[in-house]
C-alpha cells in the first residue's frame, strides 16, 4: 500500500455513519467522504491526518450505489453493459494542524474516471454474480478483481476506480511525499 511504502503509520477505521444515497452523485460522494472523515477525526489522536473517502458509480447522472441483493446487482450490470459510466472518488482530509479558527485543517476534492463496459453476455453476468465479488461494491463490480473482465476501457485514474484516487490524495496532501 502507498502509505506503507512511504513509511507512514496508518490505521483503517470504518466509521458508523448513514451515507447519503440520493441526490447529485458528485455532491453526494463528497459529503459522504466529509462525514466519514469527521466521524473518525472525533476519536483520532491529536495531530492525526484523517482521510475519509467514498466511491460512487454514476450512470446517466444517477448514482447506482451498492446493490442490496443479487437481483439489484444483476440489474446494475445489465444497465452498464456496453455503456460508459463515471466512477466518482472523493477524499476529505482533516488535520494535521488547524485553520485560523482552531478547527482541523480541511482539504477535499472529487475526481471522475470514465469506464466503458464491454457488451456483457448473460453467461458472463451470471458467472460474475456467482463469484460474490459484487457485494458491497458501488455499481456492483470491482475492477481490481474478476470485474476486470467486464471492463473494455478506462479513461482517467484507474486507482480511483479501484477505490482510492491516489493522484487526488497526493494533490490534497503533498506532504505525504515530503
Amino acid at each position: 500500500m502507498l502509505l506503507e511504502a512511504l513509511g507512514l503509520e496508518f490505521q483503517v477505521v470504518v466509521p458508523k455513519i448513514e451515507e447519503l444515497s440520493e441526490g447529485d452523485p458528485e455532491e453526494m460522494v463528497l459529503e459522504n467522504a466529509r462525514w466519514k472523515a469527521a466521524a473518525v477525526a472525533a476519536t483520532a489522536p491529536a495531530g492525526s491526518l484523517v482521510i475519509g473517502g467514498d466511491t460512487e458509480v454514476a450512470l446517466d447522472g444517477e448514482a447506482l450505489g451498492q446493490p442490496g441483493d443479487e437481483a439489484e446487482a444483476r440489474a446494475h450490470l445489465h444497465r452498464l453493459s456496453g455503456r460508459e459510466h463515471q466512477v466518482l472518488g472523493a477524499l476529505a482530509l482533516l488535520g494535521p494542524g488547524e485553520d485560523a479558527e482552531g478547527r482541523p485543517a480541511t482539504r477535499d476534492g472529487v475526481v471522475s474516471s470514465t469506464v466503458r463496459f464491454r457488451e456483457l453476455e448473460p453467461a458472463l453476468i451470471e458467472a460474475y454474480l456467482a463469484s460474490g465479488e459484487w457485494r458491497g461494491r458501488a455499481g456492483s463490480y470491482a475492477i481490481q478483481g474478476l470485474g476486470s473482465a467486464l471492463v473494455e476501457s478506462v479513461r482517467g485514474d484507474v486507482s480511483n476506480v479501484i477505490g482510492l484516487p491516489v493522484g487526488l490524495l497526493l494533490e490534497l496532501a503533498p506532504e505525504l511525499l515530503a
